[in-house]
């Protein structure tokens, strides 16, 4: 049970109450649509004139439409209603340390248009590509754009709108917000790639995911993040610095550095990074010589590579420590494993298997571990969820 915090608690005004039905008919739509304002009266307990008089403000704000008529199931046939899709209604912005995409989508979360670069360690000629993309994706429907969200991979304070440190290319103290907004006029939000990765789950992801109240993303690519989700919300801690798990310590003398310059940490263990270092070390490669990328390696991997297989095993079981130490200390329902690595489930699935036989305790609730469902799409639909969750999410009285 949740205590009442008194210096931000909010009375329950007719307004709020208002706001409360007027959010739980728009999730109705968006989770059962094709879906009639008779049937979200019987299920969110409603009066049906409540539930019309809601619906009549969504569509009117577009966020609603009818799209004919039903089955009849003894009178009229009812009228159906489903999300205003196929016009822009958020813009999102995923900077990852290879490529930077930028993405327009309608309410539903359907990707509309979409532009791609690749990242340069330059903030100044990333940015600019970035703004202007947003500008002309937005140039389609420019009244119709809610905000853009941006997925950053290092650490970020949301509140602030602050890049804090992007360790891939030494960004400090950057104010990504501010730039972004003031460039493009829309509001703009922030948040490093694995919190964004998780929302999207929250989101978009499958059934089993979404439905979910508490359960933590382990965001694989060329690096290691977590996103922790509790009671279906992010869990960012004081200055959004919760979840940098990739920075425990599980062992020494790792592959590669960490991003933080440490050959201790977690990240430097078991990220992308470190799979492509194994795989150097067994075909005898130098750095002269073209690495493959991770995406690549895994490609490998599943095509019956042996070195590459081995690389990515390995990998996977120092992936395993830390996903053991996250279920014994927080004791999730469940672990979702996101990024590139997501694609070698067929690979990786015994392994993880085991990870959970070692890890729960006798007596203790089981958790489970599946991969991401969203594929490669993860940090793109985390940066377009940071806009979109907004029109869906529960009002607060407390």
């Amino acid at each position: 049970m949740r205590r009442v915090h008194l210096k931000s608690a909010q009375s329950a005004h007719f307004n709020t109450i208002r706001d409360i039905n007027r959010q739980i008919v728009l999730n109705y739509v968006r989770e059962h649509g094709p879906i009639s304002r008779a049937e979200i009266a019987r299920q969110a307990l409603l009066q049906r004139s409540t539930v019309s008089a809601i619906v009549d403000a969504l569509v009117v704000d577009g966020l609603v439409e009818d799209i004919g008529k039903g089955d009849s199931t003894g009178g009229r046939c009812p009228t159906l209603l489903r999300l205003s899709g196929g016009h822009p209604a958020a813009i999102g912005i995923d900077i990852s340390p290879i490529y930077t995409t930028v993405a327009s989508s309608d309410i539903a979360g359907c990707v509309l248009g979409k532009k791609r670069f690749r990242t340069h360690p330059d903030l100044e000629k990333t940015l600019s590509r970035a703004i202007d993309a947003v500008a002309e994706l937005a140039s389609q429907a420019p009244t119709s754009i809610e905000g853009v969200g941006v997925s950053l991979p290092g650490l970020v304070d949301p509140l602030s709108g602050q890049a804090l440190y992007i360790p891939y290319f030494n960004w400090r103290n950057v104010d990504i917000e501010g730039r972004i907004a003031s460039a493009t006029g829309y509001p703009v939000t922030i948040d490093n790639d694995a919190n964004a990765a998780a929302l999207a789950e929250l989101w978009f992801g499958s059934p089993e995911v979404s439905e979910t109240s508490d359960f933590i993303l382990v965001f694989v690519s060329e690096g290691l993040g977590t996103g922790i989700i509790l009671d279906r919300q992010i869990y960012r801690g004081a200055a959004g610095a919760a979840g940098e798990f990739g920075h425990m310590i599980i062992g020494q003398k790792a592959p590669v550095a960490c991003s933080c310059g440490s050959y201790d940490c977690w990240e430097a263990f078991a990220s992308g990074r470190a799979a492509t270092a194994r795989y150097a070390q067994l075909t005898s490669k130098t750095a002269d010589t073209q690495q493959p990328t991770f995406a690549q390696l895994i490609e490998r991997a599943l095509g019956g590579e042996s070195a590459a297989e081995n690389a990515l095993l390995e990998t996977a079981r120092n992936l395993g420590i830390g996903i053991s130490n996250l279920i014994v200390g927080l004791s999730p329902e469940l672990i979702v494993i996101g990024g590139p690595i997501a694609r070698a489930w067929p690979l990786l699935a015994d392994i993880f298997g085991a990870i959970l036989e070692r890890s729960v305790r006798r007596g203790m609730p089981s958790a489970r571990i599946i991969p991401s469902t969203l594929g490669e799409r993860t940090t793109l639909m985390g940066a377009l969820s940071l806009v979109l969750s907004a029109k869906f999410a529960s009002v607060r009285t407390i």
